[in-house]
C-alpha cells in the first residue's frame, strides 16, 4: 500500500501541472483580460478606475495624459498613453512572457502563495478563508443530509424492489432530480421568504446582523434558520443519484450466490443484509464520494449562493471569472483540483479499510 500511495502522490504532480497548464493556455486566448478591464473603465468611466486598480492604482494614474498617441495592442486603448499601458501590464504581471508567468505562478502555488487579487487588493488566500464558512456550511450539511437519506432509502428500495413503496419513491426521486435546484429555490423564496405569501425565512446572509449578541442556543437556531431554504433547495436533487446507486448496488449483491447460501444456513434477513451484503454493496457508493464531496463544496451551490445572497466560494469564483481576476481564478482552481486528487486517494484507502481483500499494490496505476 505504501508503494501505491507514493505512486499516486507522484502522479499528482503532472496532473496538477496539466490542469493548471491547460487553464493558463485557455486564458491566454480569452479576450477581455484585466488590462482590458481597466482600459474599458478608463475610456468609459475614468472616475471609477482607482477603485478597480489594486495597490494604489489611483496614484499610478495621477497626472497621466489619456489622450496621447495610438500605440497599443489592446482593443479600445486608442488614445491612451503607451506608458500607462506599460504600467498596467507591469502591475498585472503581463510584462513577462507567458511561459515565465506560468512557471512563476506554479512555483508560488507549490508554496501556497496565491498572491493578491487584481481588483480587491486582498491576498487570495484571505478571500478564500473568508468565504469558506458559507461553502462549508452548505457542503457539509448537504453531504450529511444526502447520505443520511440516500443510503437507508436505497437499501429499503432494494429490499422492497418492485413494491408500491419502490415505485412511488422512484417517482419522487425522478421528479426531484429533474427539477433544477435554483428553480426550486426561487419557488421557496416566493412562498416562504417574503415573495408573495409568507415571510418566515431570511433571504440574505448566513447569520443575522445581531448574531454576536445571541446566546449559544439562539446562535444555533439563527444559523439553521438562515440555512433552511438553501439546504432544502440543494437537497431536493442531491440524494437522487446516491439513492439509486445504493439500490442498484444492493440489488446486485442480494442476487449473488453467497447471499443464497447465507439464507440457507438460517441467518436472519437483517444479518444477511448488514453482515454480508452491506460491506460489498457500499464499495460502489464510496467510489462516488469524492465527486459528491467536491460537488457539494464547490460546484453545486453557485446558483443557490446567488439566489439566497450567500457569499461563498462558488460566487467568489464566478465573480473572479467575470472580472478576469486571474489570481482568484487560478488560486481556487489549484485548491479545488488538489483537494479533489487528495480526496480520491483517501477514497481508495477507505476501500481497503472496508474490504481488506482489495490490494492496490497489485494493480497498475
Amino acid at each position: 500500500m505504501g508503494a501505491y500511495i507514493l505512486r499516486r502522490l507522484l502522479l499528482m504532480i503532472p496532473t496538477m501541472i496539466g490542469i493548471m497548464g491547460i487553464s493558463f493556455l485557455v486564458v491566454q486566448f480569452a479576450p477581455g483580460g484585466p488590462v482590458e478591464q481597466v482600459i474599458a473603465q478608463l475610456t468609459g468611466q475614468a472616475d471609477g478606475v482607482s477603485d478597480r486598480l489594486s495597490g494604489g492604482g489611483g496614484d499610478m494614474l495621477g497626472g497621466q495624459d489619456f489622450s496621447s498617441q495610438d500605440s497599443s495592442r489592446y482593443r479600445g486603448a486608442q488614445g491612451l498613453d503607451p506608458e500607462l499601458i506599460e504600467k498596467l501590464e507591469r502591475q498585472f504581471g503581463f510584462d513577462k512572457p507567458p511561459l515565465t508567468r506560468f512557471l512563476d505562478m506554479m512555483w508560488n502555488y507549490i508554496r501556497f502563495d496565491f498572491g493578491e487579487s487584481f481588483f480587491r487588493n486582498t491576498p487570495v488566500i484571505d478571500l478564500i478563508i473568508d468565504k469558506l464558512p458559507v461553502s462549508i456550511s452548505l457542503g457539509v450539511w448537504i453531504l450529511i443530509i444526502s447520505y443520511t437519506i440516500s443510503v437507508p432509502l436505497g437499501i429499503r428500495k432494494a429490499v422492497k424492489d418492485g413494491s408500491a413503496f419502490d415505485v412511488w419513491t422512484s417517482g419522487v426521486i425522478i421528479v426531484g432530480y429533474a427539477v433544477p435546484s435554483f428553480l426550486f429555490g426561487i419557488l421557496l423564496i416566493v412562498l416562504f421568504a417574503g415573495g408573495s405569501f409568507f415571510d418566515w425565512f431570511p433571504l440574505r446572509g448566513l447569520v443575522s446582523d445581531n448574531f454576536s449578541q445571541l446566546s449559544w442556543w439562539e446562535k444555533i437556531i439563527d444559523y439553521f434558520w438562515h440555512l433552511t431554504l438553501p439546504l432544502i433547495s440543494l437537497a431536493l436533487s442531491a440524494f437522487a443519484t446516491t439513492t439509486l446507486l445504493t439500490k442498484n448496488s444492493f440489488l446486485d449483491e442480494i442476487r449473488k450466490q453467497y447471499v443464497v447460501t447465507a439464507r440457507a444456513k438460517g441467518l436472519s434477513e437483517r444479518k444477511v443484509l448488514y453482515g454480508h451484503v452491506f460491506r460489498n454493496a457500499m464499495l460502489i457508493v464510496i467510489a462516488g464520494f469524492p465527486g459528491a464531496f467536491i460537488s457539494a463544496f464547490f460546484t453545486g451551490s453557485l446558483l443557490i449562493e446567488n439566489i439566497f445572497s450567500l457569499d461563498g466560494l462558488g460566487r467568489l469564483g464566478y465573480l473572479a471569472i467575470v472580472n478576469r481576476d486571474y489570481p482568484i481564478v487560478f488560486g481556487t482552481l489549484y485548491i479545488f483540483s488538489l483537494l479533489g486528487l487528495v480526496v480520491g486517494l483517501v477514497s481508495d484507502l477507505i476501500y481497503t479499510w472496508i474490504d481488506p481483500r482489495i490490494d492496490f499494490d497489485k494493480r497498475e496505476v
